[in-house]
């Protein structure tokens, strides 16, 4: 990146997590940090990289979270450390951690955005806009509840974030904050910036006819059970033409289920079969909803006009905090398109990371590039 903006972008490869830890703070160090946001695999040695990240940065205020994959300089990657760092220029920048989310209540969210809005307010350096970034454990199956209380709580200000994966573990995904990893949790990031800012989601699939009823389901598991009165996985594979057996992410990746509110699709996508023929979903899913298979369009074309757009409303992308649905992640491999993504991402200085699920204003959504796209000072076409 150049060195007229307030943004350093670093992004190691490194299998070692100190050595990876040490390149990456070498790429983002620069006077008067007010923010680090990095993103990592969770194949590192957790420990030993928070050791290192708390001595590299000291006192700087640093956040993050396990992935199911990385995007940053280094391109699309896999068992990789990306991030960023905010300067002065950036505007103010304050993030708290959110525990307990197996307990999580809607007061207790109120009163936890007041109180990060009261730090924020007391900042000595503001702008006249503002973003938030939610970062939260994607196994902890309290996404909706969360998003929509904090967002409520946020009024003006808008929210954009990504749940924490652990590539395709399943095991444990983990937020960072304070020094520490933690799980049963969210961060927080809120930013008071001078910069023209968007916060932005795009998807790529369009719904088909054929109706697909959940009959049966258990939503706090997120698990169905049943679709048109038959075994979910069964009724899943037929549609598709495929059997039971041969389903993989791969299939959700590709043919992911709709619920159309409005006359918008809203992607609700598979995380996995399982042995006794239910499904298991990455967000909410409830008995009565109507679902149809989506079938995708051109995914790399899609992001591109994206980032065009983006471009015409506020000029040149100085950062772009991007959210991937690991889904997407998938299909752009199936299709061997990492390296020309990758390198559109690069071309929009961004920086993110595979999620297993997005947050886009009160809404927590699947297999959507959600993200905050933050442009170069006097550059905003529609303030």
């Amino acid at each position: 990146m150049t060195t007229d903006t307030p943004f350093r972008i670093s992004h190691s490869c490194a299998g070692d997590a100190r050595q990876a830890a040490r390149e990456f703070h070498a790429g983002v160090a620069q006077p008067d940090m007010a923010m680090v946001v990095f993103f990592c695999s969770s194949d590192y040695d957790l420990a030993a990289l928070a050791d290192e990240l708390n001595q590299l940065f000291g006192s700087v205020p640093v956040i993050g979270c396990t992935t199911a994959g990385e995007i940053g300089s280094a391109g699309y990657r896999a068992q990789s450390l990306s991030g960023v760092s905010f300067g002065v220029g950036a505007g103010a920048a304050v993030a708290a951690c959110l525990p307990d989310l197996a307990h999580f209540d809607v007061v207790r969210g109120q009163e936890f955005v007041r109180d990060l809005l009261h730090r924020l307010d007391e900042q000595p350096v503001k702008g006249s806009r503002a973003f938030a970034l939610l970062l939260i454990d994607g196994l902890s199956v309290r996404e909706e509840p969360v998003v929509q209380a904090l967002q409520a709580a946020l009024g003006s200000i808008h929210l954009c974030g990504g749940s924490a994966g652990d590539d395709l573990k399943f095991v444990s995904t983990q937020v960072f904050h304070d020094g520490a990893f933690r799980d049963n949790s969210a961060v927080l990031l809120l930013v008071s910036t001078p910069l023209p800012v968007r916060i932005f989601k795009t998807q790529n699939f369009i719904s088909e006819n054929e109706r697909l009823v959940v009959t049966e389901a258990d939503a706090e598991h997120r698990i169905v059970k049943e679709i048109n009165g038959l075994p979910a996985a069964e009724e899943y594979a037929r549609v598709l033409g495929v059997s039971v057996e041969d389903l993989t992410p791969d299939h959700f990746a590709a043919t992911p289920v709709v619920v159309v509110l409005d006359g918008t699709d809203y992607v609700r996508s598979i995380q996995k079969a399982n042995p006794d023929g239910t499904l298991t979903f990455y967000c909410a899913i409830e008995e009565g909803i109507v679902l149809r298979v989506a079938r995708g369009g051109d995914i790399y074309a899609n992001l591109e006009q994206t980032f065009a757009n983006l471009r015409e409303e506020i000029g040149p992308l100085a950062l772009t905090l991007g959210c991937d649905c690991i889904l997407r992640n998938l299909e752009i491999t199936q299709k061997q398109l990492k390296v020309p993504v990758g390198e559109l991402f690069r071309r929009n200085n961004t920086v993110g990371f595979s999620t297993y699920g997005e947050q886009y204003g009160g809404v927590h959504v699947n297999q959507t590039f959600t993200g905050i796209a933050i442009g170069s000072a006097g550059e905003d076409k529609h303030d």
